[in-house]
C-alpha cells in the first residue's frame, strides 16, 4: 500500500457526484466482549486502527487472529462550509457485522450484515465540530450469521480462512439536495438497441424531471427525459450504431443522470452501461445471441495484507488481468461479496462473474435463517444490479441434503422477482430444488475416472449429480462448476497445506492432469461451461495456479492455451 491515505480511489464507480469526503485513516480503536452492554464508552479508545482494514489484518495494524466478539471505532471530522444547507450521507462499503451508529452522542442507526452497503443520513445531528462513535458485534460462531470462508476455528484450516470484524470497506461522506436522485436500475435491449432506466428520487420531487444522456467516446448518443411521478421514473434510450458489451469488446457506454426543476439541475450523477444480452438456450449460456463457453475460476477474494480488503485499487485490476491472462474469461465470486470496485473492473476489462452469497456459517434449518438472509441478499441484489460484468447469481453454495427446500426455493423467487433478466442458480453443486441452470462439483482426481462419470450424459443420460436427493433435470444448461482443485506447492516446507485429492508427483504430472480434466468438460458437446479452483493459494489451501502472493506457479500461457481451445457448443 502506498503512503498517504489508504483506498482513495471512489467506492462506488456506478453512481458517481463529485463531491464527497474519504473518512479511511486512522480512527481510534478498542475490542470489547459486549459493546453495548455499558454504553458506547467515554474516554478516548485504548487502540489505532487503520480503516477500512478489518483488525485480523497486517494493514489495520493490529493483525490479531483471534475471536474478536465487538469493536469499537471513533473518529472526528469537520464538513466542508460549502456542504451547508445539504443533506450529508455517510456511506459504509460493508462492515461485519452488526453495526450501531452515534454521531455526537445521538443514536444514528443500525445495520446488519457482513457484506453489504448501509448509509445514514446524518445532518439533523451534525456540529461544527464532530464525533463519530460506532459499534460492531461480530459473532461468527452463532450459526446465526452468514461468514462465508471465515473460520469458526481459532486457527484457519482446510479451505477456511482468517475471519474478519468490523469495518472492512471504505467509509465515507456525500452531501446531497434534499430533493436528488436515489437510485436505477438499467435492463439493456441489444436486439433493439435501447435502454430502459428505472430511476429513484427521495425528497420533494413533485413537478421534477429526470434527465438521462448516454454518451460514448464524449459524443452524446441519446438523451431522454420523464417526469417524477410517486418518486421514480421510466426513461428510454435509443442507441445509434449500438455496439455490445462482451469479454472480446467490453465496450462502455457514459451515462449522465440529472434530476431537474425546469432547467434547473438540482442533483447530477455520473455512470456507464454495457449493452449485452444473457439468454439460455440449452445447452448453451448465451451471451448476445451466440453461445459462449463460460471458462470460470474460483476466486476467494483474499489478500495475505488485507485479508478481505484489497491492499489498493490495483490489486483489484490485477487479480483480474491474472485470470485472463490464464485464459479464464470469468469467475465465481465465491463465498464473499466482492466490492463495486472489484466490479468496475469486472465491467471494464470484459470479465464475466456469477454473484455469490456468504452462505457458509448459517444453520439453514433455524427459523430466523430467512430473516438473515433475504433482506442482506436484496441489498447485494440493488447495488450489483447494473454491472454487465455479472451474467448469473447464486445465493447459496453446497447446502446439505438435510436443507431446508423452502428456504432455497424463496430466495431463488425473490431474486428472480427482482432480476428477470439473468439465471438463477439456487444452490451451486450441491441440492437443487428450483433452478434455473444445472450444476455440479466433482473433484475426481483421476482424468478417465472423471470424464467416465459425464459420459451418460453426452449419450442422452442424466447428467451427474452430487446427490441422488437433486431436483430431476429438465434439460437446463448444465457445467462442473468446481473442479480441480490439484494440490501442487512444491516450495511447501511443512504438512499444513491442503488441497484436494493425490498430489501430483511434478509440474509435468500436474499439467497433463490439468489438461485431461479440463478437455473433458471443454469436449463434452452438454457442457456449457467449467469453474476451475482456484485462481491463487489462500492461506493453507494450496490448489491455486498462482501463489497467495500471486506469483505464478506455471508458466501462464501453457494454461491459457488449454484452456483457450474451442469447446463443443461453440463449434
Amino acid at each position: 500500500m502506498e503512503s498517504g491515505q489508504p483506498r482513495p480511489e471512489y467506492p462506488r464507480p456506478q453512481w458517481v457526484r463529485e463531491e464527497w469526503l474519504n473518512l479511511n485513516g486512522e480512527w481510534e480503536f478498542e475490542e470489547a466482549s459486549e459493546p453495548f452492554a455499558e454504553g458506547p464508552p467515554e474516554r478516548p479508545l485504548r487502540s489505532r486502527i487503520v480503516v477500512p482494514f478489518a483488525p485480523e489484518s497486517k494493514l489495520s495494524g493490529i493483525g490479531k487472529r483471534g475471536f474478536i466478539p465487538a469493536v469499537w471505532y471513533r473518529r472526528r471530522f469537520t464538513i466542508p462550509e460549502k456542504w451547508a444547507g445539504q443533506r450529508v450521507l455517510l456511506h459504509f462499503g460493508a462492515a461485519d457485522y452488526e453495526t450501531t451508529v452515534w454521531l455526537n452522542d445521538k443514536f444514528v442507526g443500525r445495520h446488519r450484515g457482513g457484506y453489504s452497503p448501509f448509509q445514514f443520513d446524518i445532518a439533523p445531528h451534525l456540529q461544527a465540530e464532530n464525533e463519530l462513535l460506532i459499534g460492531v458485534i461480530d459473532d461468527t460462531c452463532s450459526l446465526l450469521q452468514p461468514s462465508g470462508k471465515q473460520s469458526h476455528e481459532l486457527e484457519s484450516h482446510g479451505c477456511f480462512y482468517t475471519r474478519t470484524t468490523g469495518i472492512w470497506q471504505t467509509v465515507w461522506l456525500e452531501p446531497v439536495p434534499e430533493a436528488h436522485l436515489a437510485r436505477m436500475r438499467l435492463f439493456p435491449d441489444l436486439d433493439a438497441g435501447q435502454l430502459l432506466l428505472q430511476i429513484w428520487a427521495a425528497g420533494a420531487t413533485t413537478g421534477l424531471t429526470i434527465e438521462a444522456i448516454a454518451g460514448a467516446a464524449s459524443d452524446r448518443i441519446d438523451l431522454a427525459q420523464a417526469p417524477v411521478i410517486g418518486g421514480s421514473a421510466t426513461l428510454l434510450l435509443n442507441l445509434k450504431e449500438p455496439r455490445a458489451w462482451s469479454p472480446s469488446d467490453p465496450f462502455l457506454y457514459d451515462l449522465e443522470l440529472k434530476l431537474c426543476r425546469g432547467d434547473q439541475a438540482l442533483d447530477r450523477v455520473e455512470s456507464y452501461f454495457g449493452l449485452r444480452r444473457i439468454h439460455l438456450q440449452s445447452p448453451a449460456i448465451c451471451l448476445n445471441n451466440r453461445p459462449l463457453f463460460q471458462r470460470l475460476v474460483l476466486d476467494q477474494g483474499y489478500y495475505p495484507d488485507g485479508v478481505y480488503t484489497a491492499p489498493d485499487d490495483a490489486a483489484l485490476r490485477r487479480d483480474i488481468e491474472i485470470s485472463q491472462g490464464l485464459g479464464f474469461n470469468g469467475a465465481r465470486l465465491h463465498q464473499k461479496i466482492f466490492e463495486p470496485r472489484f466490479l468496475y473492473w469486472a465491467d471494464k476489462l470484459g470479465y464475466l462473474v456469477w454473484g455469490e452469497y456468504p452462505n457458509w456459517g448459517l444453520d439453514h434449518s433455524h427459523p430466523e435463517a430467512l430473516e438473515r438472509v433475504l433482506p442482506e441478499w436484496l441489498e447485494v441484489l440493488e447495488r450489483d444490479f447494473n454491472h454487465p460484468s455479472i451474467v448469473g447469481w447464486c445465493p447459496f453454495n453446497e447446502t446439505n441434503p438435510e436443507q431446508r427446500p423452502e428456504l432455497l426455493r424463496t430466495i431463488y423467487r425473490a431474486t428472480k422477482e427482482v432480476d428477470p433478466t439473468r439465471p438463477v442458480i439456487d444452490t451451486s453443486g450441491h441440492v437443487h430444488v428450483e433452478t434455473d441452470v444445472d450444476d455440479a462439483h466433482c473433484y475426481e482426481q483421476d482424468p478417465g475416472a472423471f470424464a467416465a462419470l459425464f459420459a451418460p450424459f453426452a449419450q442422452g443420460g442424466s447428467p451427474y449429480r452430487n446427490y441422488k436427493e437433486d431436483a430431476p433435470h429438465r434439460g437446463q444448461p448444465y457445467f462442473v462448476s468446481e473442479y480441480g482443485g490439484l494440490w501442487w506447492n512444491p516450495d511447501q516446507q511443512e504438512e499444513k497445506g491442503w488441497g484436494y485429492g493425490t498430489r501430483p508427483k511434478s509440474q509435468a504430472e500436474f499439467l497433463e492432469r490439468f489438461r485431461r480434466l479440463t478437455e473433458a468438460l471443454l469436449f463434452h458437446p452438454k457442457m456449457c461451461g467449467f469453474c476451475y479452483t482456484q485462481l491463487y493459494d489462500v492461506e493453507q489451501e494450496v490448489n491455486g495456479l498462482y501463489t497467495y502472493d500471486r506469483r505464478p506457479k506455471f508458466d501462464p500461457s501453457i494454461i491459457r492455451a488449454l484452456n483457450q481451445q474451442r469447446a463443443a457448443i461453440e463449434k
